[in-house]
């Protein structure tokens, strides 16, 4: 038999501690193309770069500048000898009305960064997993056997690269149901050498991507979580070919229509307030084969995406099986992907959703919060260099007394991208203020020349042509249910002074990065590390067009100069690098997960205070396996549970099925991508 093609021809790290293995399966090595948005609009690194020039003016003085920390975020200006540890940045205040943080105070011991090929959790804590690869989800799965799997199988077990991960109640509070995403798959890692022929590998492929409903149970009284080993009729597999509705103005559209089969490439998501799953489809452009050509009129747009106009194999091949994935034969399944998806777990019979009015893009997820007059507002990432953040808010108000009223609300409302300008006054800190264009309604395009259906196909186009600001790889954004401010995570941008230029909301012309765990930090152009926004809408509501931002944490190694962690003191905080799904303990504590550690240690869940003395310490919660991506977090209702996705174990170039180089969670000679808990031994809240 053939076996599956080989892809890798170099070994290392690519971006990040991403091997060149992860960045061709995951995203097709978006970051090694040239990238899609060429519009010249503002980035938001030149926002910066126009604070520090007002504040220059202001008499700031560039010995004041190096140290505010602007010298390697901005203007190279070299740093004064006596600079303090932590920067110099003026602390935040982090005062909220209301908030007294209570038992939230964050006091769990610091997991130290690591290489190990495990879960690592502080002092009186434990861990386990819940459910991994191949687990039976539905009714008649047949029991995993990485020797004899099909199609059919894999299609009722657990799929791979578990990602965005939540749980919801049922009416037995010591039952849950869990869902998640399976973003990609590594067939390098999934199947014995030579076992399968490429097609019968695409096949368990397709069935291993989409998403997971399965029920679990608490273990006594404790925070732990187990798979119900009784499979509940809950449970449900969604793949990449099963049906879909289209739905809201895209619909009506040729280039989509109203059915589309599979999802794939999911990334994060949301949960609403009627109980739905919101799932992003984010790189959805490196599973298309072209064997000819492509029409013409479809070529801007396949561009604009980082589709391959030209003659490509995919790396999985998924077009020898399903003609669907050659845009030669079929160009318009291109614009069935990238959308926002929407399942009813309570509903295994229903059929999910694409909901077409939050736009076509790299979706990192989408997160809801109700406005002050009841409608619902939904926050959206681009995920690639150079892109834009967005927000939806709806027509109709949300009903908290009749769920299926709901069902539409995501259908109709009005779609906004932003703009973020430097204050420009000499505060001390980067931050300004920023403004919500909008985009179109469900009925009305305010883009010239560009119908409904044109603006939510093409969305970066139009927010391309209302100037929008381009950003560091917005991936998660998340509002705080206790204070209000929302947290914007940018991953990083490798281009960062390069090919982007500096501005206030988009720092670091330079950054460190560390090769391995004991070596040096090294100096590398661009933003390596990341860093997180904070936003406080007009009124805290999220209804409003206008909002204030400020740079909360600038991640890196703390003996950098570059980086600030909300005016914490720097010498008392854990190295952080490449933040990219952020979520909120009950206290409204801000924890994050990390994916492409440039710090040498393995990527991991971070918390940090928002608010009173504490705001901005970093402390690193916990660690995973080897060469794995940290996906989640997600803190249980009741503070007891962390609940992590750790995606893509072991995935190096030099790692095959008979030679891997992680075997987590040990339960096979193989690694397995699984849903795991942590939980204190004393039963007591999570971080505190």
């Amino acid at each position: 038999m053939t076996k599956f093609l080989p892809l890798i021809s170099q070994l290392g790290t690519r971006h990040g501690s991403r091997s060149f293995r992860t960045c061709e399966l995951k995203c097709a090595n978006q970051c090694d193309h040239a990238q899609p948005n060429t519009s010249g609009n503002e980035h938001i690194q030149s926002v910066v770069r126009t604070a520090f020039t007002r504040r220059k003016a202001l008499k700031v003085g560039a010995a004041g500048a190096a140290a505010a920390g602007i010298a390697t975020l901005a203007s190279n200006i070299p740093a004064t000898a006596d600079q303090q540890v932590y920067g110099g940045f003026p602390r935040g205040n982090g005062d909220f009305p209301g908030f007294e943080g209570g038992h939230g105070k964050l006091t769990h011991a610091v997991v130290p960064p690591n290489r190990k090929d495990a879960i690592v959790v502080p002092r009186g804590y434990e861990q386990g997993v819940i459910i991994a690869w191949g687990d039976p989800v539905e009714y008649g799965a047949p029991r995993f056997d990485v020797n004899r799997q099909s199609a059919a199988a894999q299609a009722q077990q657990f799929g791979y690269n578990n990602d965005y991960t939540m749980i919801v109640p049922l009416r037995d509070e010591r039952k849950s149901l869990l869902v998640c995403n399976h973003e990609y798959t590594d067939e390098y890692l999934m199947f014995p050498t030579g076992k399968y022929d490429l097609a019968t590998q695409a096949k368990i492929s397709l069935a291993a991507h989409g998403m997971s409903v399965v029920q679990i149970e608490r273990v006594g009284r404790t925070g732990q979580w187990r798979r119900d080993k009784h499979l509940s009729r809950y449970n449900r597999r969604i793949t990449a070919t099963t049906k879909f509705e289209v739905t809201g103005p895209a619909a009506a559209d040729p280039r989509v229509g109203k059915v589309a089969y599979g999802t794939f490439g999911n990334c994060a998501g949301g949960v609403t307030p009627w109980g739905t799953i919101l799932s992003g489809e984010e790189n959805f452009n490196g599973y298309f084969d072209v064997s000819g050509t492509v029409p013409a009129e479809y070529v801007d747009s396949f561009k604009r995406y980082g589709v391959p106009t030209t003659v490509t194999k995919s790396a999985r091949q998924w077009s020898l099986v399903d003609p669907r994935w050659d845009l030669s034969k079929t160009p318009t399944e291109a614009f069935r992907a990238g959308w926002i998806v929407e399942v009813d777990p309570y509903d295994p019979k229903s059929t999910p959703k694409k909901r077409t009015m939050l736009g076509r893009m790299k979706h990192e997820g989408a997160t809801i919060t109700i406005t002050a007059d009841g409608r619902i507002a939904a926050y959206l990432g681009d995920d690639e260099r150079g892109e834009y953040v967005y927000k939806f808010v709806s027509t109709g108000k949300y009903d908290p007394d009749n769920r299926k009223n709901n069902f539409g609300l995501l259908d109709e409302g009005t779609l906004y991208v932003a703009k973020f300008t430097g204050d420009g006054t000499a505060d001390g800190l980067f931050d300004g203020t920023g403004q919500w264009i909008p985009l179109t309604t469900d009925k009305k395009s305010f883009i010239d020349g560009m119908s409904v259906a044109d603006v939510l196909i093409n969305v970066r186009s139009a927010a391309d042509k209302v100037s929008a600001t381009r950003m560091d790889r917005p991936e998660d954004i998340e509002r705080n249910p206790v204070t209000g401010r929302i947290y914007a995570a940018m991953t990083n941008n490798s281009d960062r002074g390069g090919k982007f230029a500096v501005d206030e909301a988009n720092p670091l012309a330079k950054s460190f990065v560390r090769e391995k765990l004991d070596g040096p930090l090294i100096e590398k152009a661009g933003n390596r590390n990341g860093y997180i926004l904070e936003l406080t809408e007009e009124g805290d509501d999220a209804a409003k067009t206008g909002f204030n931002w400020t740079l909360f944490l600038v991640c890196g190694d703390p003996t950098s100069q570059e980086t600030y962690f909300g005016g914490y003191d720097k010498s008392k905080v854990s190295p952080i690098s490449c933040p990219d799904n952020v979520s909120f303990d009950g206290s409204g504590n801000l924890w994050i997960s990390t994916d492409g550690n440039v710090l040498g240690s393995n990527d991991g869940i971070f918390t940090v205070p928002v608010a009173g003395p504490n705001r901005g310490q970093v402390k690193q919660f916990l660690s995973v396996p080897f060469a794995a991506e940290a996906c989640g977090p997600l803190i249980s209702e009741d503070d007891k549970t962390v609940f992590v996705a750790v995606q893509h174990p072991g995935e190096t170039d030099d790692a095959t099925f008979e030679k891997p180089t992680s075997t987590w969670p040990h339960t096979d000679k193989f690694p397995r991508p699984a849903i795991a808990c942590v939980w204190r031994r004393d039963g007591g809240r999570v971080g505190s």
